[in-house]
């Protein structure tokens, strides 16, 4: 699965808007690769910020 995946499906599962930190500490992926992907999922709409600092997926 590719990191996005694992990524939206983690937020998807927790249902709240969740940290760039939080995620890498549910998925146990680095945080810096969370950052990257962040970055690229802000671009392209996949997810959202609700709240400052907070990501949820885009609906």
């Amino acid at each position: 699965m590719e990191e996005k995946e694992v990524i939206l499906e983690a937020m998807r599962k927790e249902g709240v808007p969740l940290s760039a930190g939080k995620v890498a500490e549910l998925t146990g992926l680095d945080r810096k690769i969370v950052d990257k992907a962040f970055s690229e999922m802000k671009k392209d709409g996949t997810i959202v910020s609700p709240v400052r600092c907070k990501w949820e997926p885009a609906k």
